[in-house]
C-alpha cells in the first residue's frame, strides 16, 4: 500500500526464511536480521532486480516483544495489555542492490491505545484485524479508532519507515523524487 501511494512500480515476492531469531538480541536488532534475512532471500531469487526491499515489525510493551497473535485469546491479552498504555514500534528494513550493496536500518515509534473496554476489543477482533498485525492491531485500518496518539514516523506503525527507506534508497543512488 505505502509502495503504491509512492507510484512505485514493484514486485511482491514473500521470503520463505524460518523468522527464528536470537530472543536475547534487542529489539531494533530483531528488526534489523530478519528484514536483512529477508531481503536476501529474495535477492537471491532475483538477481537482475533494480533493488530488493525487506521489512521486519515488532511492537515491544515494557520490554516484551509482541508479535502476531496465534489465537483470539492471544489477540485480547495483547490488546488488554496495551490499552490505556504507551508501547514502541519497531520497523527494520533492508535494501539490497544488484552488486550486493545494502542499507539496513530500523526505526521507533511511539503509540498510545486508548481505554478499551471488554467490549471494544471483542468487536475489534472480530474484524479479523488483529490476527496477522504485530501486536494485535493494524493502525492504518480499524485500528486506527484504537489508537489515542502517536510519536514518531506513521509510516513506520504501518509497517515500512518510508522516510529512513528513502534516505537508504538515496545512500544507493536511487530516488523516487
Amino acid at each position: 500500500m505505502l509502495l503504491t501511494q509512492l507510484g512505485l512500480t514493484f514486485t511482491i515476492d514473500p521470503s520463505t526464511i524460518d523468522e527464528v531469531i536470537d530472543a536475547a538480541l534487542a529489539p531494533a536488532g530483531i528488526v534489523e536480521t530478519l528484514a536483512d534475512q529477508k531481503a536476501a532471500d529474495v535477492a537471491a531469487r532475483h538477481p537482475d532486480a533494480d533493488l530488493v526491499l525487506g521489512a521486519d515489525t515488532i511492537v515491544v510493551l515494557d520490554e516484551r516483544k509482541l508479535g502476531k497473535p496465534t489465537d483470539r485469546a492471544e489477540a485480547a491479552r495483547m490488546l488488554r495489555g496495551i490499552a490505556g498504555r504507551w508501547h514502541q514500534v519497531y520497523t527494520g528494513y533492508s535494501l539490497i542492490a544488484p552488486g550486493g550493496e545494502r542499507v539496513v536500518g530500523h526505526a521507533i515509534s511511539d503509540v498510545r491505545i486508548r481505554d478499551l473496554s471488554d467490549a471494544e476489543i471483542e468487536a475489534y477482533i472480530n474484524t479479523g484485524e488483529p490476527m496477522d498485525k504485530a501486536g494485535s492491531y493494524a493502525i492504518q485500518e480499524v485500528g486506527t479508532l484504537l489508537v489515542a496518539e502517536i510519536k514518531g514516523c506513521y509510516t513506520n506503525i504501518v509497517g515500512l519507515p518510508l522516510p529512513s527507506v528513502d534516505a537508504a534508497w538515496r545512500a544507493l543512488g536511487w530516488s523516487v523524487i
